[in-house]
């Protein structure tokens, strides 16, 4: 790629003057409905003719590994005869040892795909001519609330990129703005008028959708109804994407080249981590995610699940098809479907459109929450739109690898509580056999007594060999690294990455027990009827005030009290036995206070890190350099006449008023503004809600406006 300018190249004529929005090309959406199966005779093309044995091999190993974890477990528990706790452990060792078995099996099948296909061959491709492409593709970036400065940095830097590939006069971009608060959106519409100025291109929209009905699902939903019809596909990015201008030519070429396809994405990877947790999950994503990815990529085939962002749609496909419908019954269960990518990419499927994913293709980025607790608060989200599923599951004509895929982002969730029961009932056991007086002639005849016992030995071997279908897959991905001396090179040689792995493994092991508690208690308050919301992400700063540690990581520690008290109770050896997991749990405040704050730099380095590719130094070049800083709306209006006039322009035409929808937080603030005698006044009484009214209404803004 060359070398690319950073002089703002004008656009003839005044900025604010400029289109808008293009064209309305209006294109339906159909209803959405879970009951009906549309009749397709589309069926994908096929991407191998040993699909079904693919399939049959993961599932065949799935099966015999748990098959034969429980009968050893059994063998551990059958000591003396299986008694009901003992009965109730062995069957949610079986549910959770086939939920490992499973994704260990997808792991080794990526090993060796990837043991086959060398990733130096792609470096050769990534350079190697672009394809031809005709079609016409629209970049949608809906946004919430986020840092606009930062996100049009990213913006710029992607339209650079794919400028520089000459195929930038196919691709229109859209910034689909949700935000909530009135400076963050005057803030977006001044970074979009100095992007345009920037970058030289009538081809960037702006529009912000002040009624924010099913949040991003619905922002793409009403994009396709008003724009859709004019283009061929859409790129869904999320505001911390980031995408090279080649990998998104040849996502374009591979659908293009796919009639079938309504999908097609590749495997981001994490960037920009600064704290020790995301530095530890943008080295484990960047170690383990290739390996994971070409594993599901194997057996998935055509039947593909989609993650929601850095994805190629087929616009007609998704319009056709993907249309979500609501969810019977309150929330959190009922309502708009919140994980809303699972359900598009098995609605599209239904219609016999494929959903592909091409692992290895590269130059797609993206960030992680700078926290524990950050992460679990968008987890929590995830929680419940995964729950939502359970009323997805039954939906008629989903093909039965899209009910797989469900059932897999459900049981992630849903495993958290019950690992959590695992160790309460083995516990609840050993504390049993410590307290209870043991019956050792039950009613009945019998010539031998009946010790209550299991056998240590073989739980030993049990555990070693669970952990083992835990750790081996990393260890997979340390040897397809060690292998590749270009790779081993950019991870900053062997020995450094085999440090980061270990490193990676104990902090996760400390890490683990918390987010299990965190997970089982937004379970339970799913389970209760709480609703998760809608928050702004943070995406620098990971520190933690020491009142919202305490506060936050308590019922954790509570938990890991409550362990250590129990397991020493019975004997020393129990308490040494839980050890990993009651550690993570009594100190849970220092390792969150840890891990949000600074990470060494020479321990988790990955290749992006090492060598920042050309889009991703771009992008933070730019940000580096942009103007940190948020005005007050109504201030950065009065001050700006461009964009004022910008922001009256895209404002819709008002609508005949009636009893029922009048706006009380408008009433409120054209009070405050008729009763004030200067603008300053009137801006210092009006609260965030009612200046968002304002804005959303050209004749009380001009009359703020106008104030002297």
């Amino acid at each position: 790629m060359g070398t690319l300018s950073t002089a703002p190249r004008p656009i003839a004529g005044d900025i604010a003057s400029q289109r808008l929005l293009p064209p309305e090309s209006p294109l339906p959406m159909a209803p959405g409905d879970l009951g009906k199966s549309r009749v397709s005779d589309r069926v994908p093309a096929p991407v191998a003719t040993t699909m079904a044995w693919r399939r049959g091999l993961i599932l065949f190993s799935t099966a015999a590994l748990t098959g034969t974890g429980g009968y050893e477990m059994y063998r551990v528990l059958q000591v003396g005869g299986v008694t009901v706790l003992e009965a109730m452990v062995l069957a949610l060792f079986l549910v959770l040892l086939a939920w490992v078995a499973f994704s260990f099996a997808s792991a080794v099948a990526g090993f060796f795909v990837l043991l086959v296909h060398r990733p130096d061959e792609d470096d050769v491709a990534s350079v190697a001519k672009l394809p031809a492409v005709a079609s016409r593709t629209a970049m949608l970036l809906p946004t919430y609330n986020e840092d606009p400065h930062r996100l049009t940095a990213r913006l710029r830097a992607m339209i650079e990129s794919l400028e520089a590939t000459s195929h930038g006069e196919l691709f229109d971009w859209f910034v689909l703005s949700d935000s909530t608060d009135p400076d963050i959106w005057v803030a977006e519409e001044k970074a979009l008028l100095a992007l345009r100025q920037a970058v030289g291109t009538p081809r960037l929209y702006y529009r912000h959708r002040a009624d924010n009905t099913a949040r991003k699902a619905g922002n793409i939903s009403e994009w396709i109804t008003r724009f859709g019809g004019v283009y061929d596909f859409m790129i869904v990015l999320d505001a911390d994407s980031l995408m090279s201008g080649q990998t998104i030519v040849r996502l374009v070429h591979a659908i293009e080249t796919n009639p079938t396809a309504g999908l097609v994405q590749t495997l981001p990877m994490i960037v920009n981590a600064r704290s020790l947790f995301s530095r530890v999950q943008q080295f484990a994503g960047r170690l383990y995610g290739p390996m994971i990815a070409a594993g599901v990529a194997w057996w998935h085939g055509s039947e593909g699940n989609y993650w929601g962002h850095n994805a190629i749609i087929r616009v007609s496909a998704f319009a056709e098809a993907a249309a979500l419908p609501q969810l019977r019954g309150p929330k959190p269960f009922g309502g708009h479907i919140l994980s809303h990518d699972f359900v598009e990419a098995a609605l599209m499927r239904r219609a016999g459109w494929g959903i592909h994913m091409l692992p290895t293709l590269g130059g797609s980025y993206e960030e992680v929450p700078p926290s524990l607790l950050d992460f679990a608060a968008r987890d929590r989200r995830w929680c419940q739109g995964n729950l939502q599923h359970l009323a997805v599951v039954p939906a008629r004509g989903l093909h039965w690898v899209s009910r797989l895929h469900f059932i897999v982002g459900i049981g992630a969730y849903l495993t958290a509580p019950l690992w959590l029961l695992f160790l309460l009932l083995g516990m609840l056991i050993s504390l049993q056999a410590r307290f209870v007086r043991p019956e050792y002639f039950p009613k009945g005849f019998s010539l031998f007594p009946a010790w209550p016992a299991q056998d240590p030995v073989l739980a030993i071997w049990v555990f070693i060999a669970t952990m083992g279908l835990l750790l081996v897959p990393k260890l997979l991905s340390l040897v397809l690294v060690w292998t590749r001396q270009s790779v081993r090179g950019q991870f900053g040689g062997a020995f450094r990455v085999l440090a980061g792995v270990f490193a990676e493994i104990v902090v996760s092991a400390l890490l683990a027990p918390v987010m299990m508690i965190f997970q089982s208690v937004a379970v339970l308050d799913i389970l209760a009827g709480r609703d998760a919301g809608w928050q702004t992400q943070r995406r620098d700063d990971g520190t933690v005030e020491r009142r919202e540690l305490y506060r936050k990581y308590g019922i954790p520690t509570a938990c890991g009290v409550a362990m250590a008290a129990s397991a020493y109770a019975v004997s020393l050896p129990l308490l040494l036995w839980m050890s990993p997991v009651i550690v993570g749990l009594l100190f849970a405040v220092p390792i969150g206070a840890l891990t949000a704050g600074p990470s060494p730099s020479k321990l988790f380095i990955t290749p992006e890190e090492a060598k920042p590719p050309a889009v991703l130094h771009r992008a933070n070049e730019l940000s580096a350099l942009a103007d940190a800083g948020v005005k007050p709306a109504l201030v950065a209006l009065r001050e700006d006449a461009a964009l004022s006039s910008f922001h009256l322009a895209q404002l819709p035409p008002p609508r005949a008023i009636r009893p029922d929808t009048i706006d009380a937080h408008l009433a409120v603030g054209r009070a405050k503004i008729d009763a004030s005698d200067t603008f300053e006044q009137a801006a210092a009484y009006l609260s965030s809600r009612e200046v968002f009214s304002i804005l959303s209404d050209r004749s009380v803004l001009s009359t703020m406006l106008q104030k002297r």
